[in-house]
């Protein structure tokens, strides 16, 4: 049974409405130990959204890791929006706060969200997705301060085309993969692609096996949880997923340094 999420959201990220504060509750419900809070902080976003308030978000955090020490493991994340030519005010950032996690993601291409339709208007679904995957190599050749990828096939749930076929983009998950283990650097199981009706986590399990085959083992678990209810969402398909992938330990990042815990 895995007891730790270690990707979540409340309202200090701009896409949530949740109380920080109600969302530890639902975890200490769900039977969790460990909770790791991994508020978004995007950067040149084009609508001026996902600016994180990080001293604001870091002291309600403290106080509710005192509050609920009893209960709770309560760990201090973020999810960075990556972008090749951030990576200056990205190590600026990261090397100013005491973060226990701090996941890499892409959420634009050339300034532009696969959330909005306009993305695979404009690039088409093939296309897009090979854009996608190609700023994600870029973004992890600028910056790697960042202790796994987020979703790495987060564009998928926005495409068009659900007959998404990994051994289409073989050849770039593939440089990906070796590039993050060459750096020391992880993925995570994201369940959030369950929950947006994909019929499995991020990333698709063809990929999340290659990760493993060649020779990956950092690997997190994360329900991207955005509301309370969404806390632990689907773990208790998680496990079987990671085991079918080839994996034996999960892992939780304590002052950026991975745990591992079996499965």
């Amino acid at each position: 049974m895995i007891i730790a999420d270690v990707h979540v959201h409340t309202s200090f990220s701009s896409d949530s409405e949740e109380r920080l504060e109600n969302t530890v509750k639902a975890a200490v419900n769900a039977g969790l130990k460990t909770l790791c809070i991994t508020e978004h902080m995007d950067m040149d976003f084009p609508t001026g959204e996902f600016l994180l308030d990080t001293a604001a978000y870091k002291a309600e955090l403290f106080r509710l890791r005192e509050l609920y020490k009893d209960k709770l493991e309560l760990l201090f994340g973020v999810e960075l929006g990556l972008m090749a030519y951030l990576a200056p005010r990205l190590y600026e950032y990261t090397k100013s706060e005491d973060f226990d996690f701090v996941i890499g993601s892409s959420h634009l291409v050339e300034g532009m969200d696969p959330y909005e339709p306009e993305f695979f208007e404009k690039y088409g679904d093939k296309n897009g997705l090979l854009r996608y995957f190609e700023s994600i190599l870029d973004n992890i050749k600028a910056f790697d301060d960042f202790d796994v990828y987020g979703h790495l096939d987060y564009a998928v749930r926005y495409s068009k085309a659900k007959s998404y076929a990994p051994p289409d983009y073989a050849e770039l998950t593939d440089e990906i993969l070796k590039t993050l283990i060459s750096m020391g650097k992880g993925i995570e199981l994201n369940t959030a692609g369950l929950k947006y009706g994909l019929g499995y986590a991020h990333p698709h399990p063809e990929v999340l096996k290659r990760y493993r085959e060649l020779g990956g083992e950092i690997i997190t678990v994360g329900s991207d949880g955005h509301c309370a209810e969404h806390i632990a969402y689907d773990f208790d398909k998680a496990e079987a997923i990671l085991k079918a992938a080839g994996f034996k330990y999960h892992a939780v990042f304590k002052g950026r340094k991975p745990h591992f815990l079996p499965l």
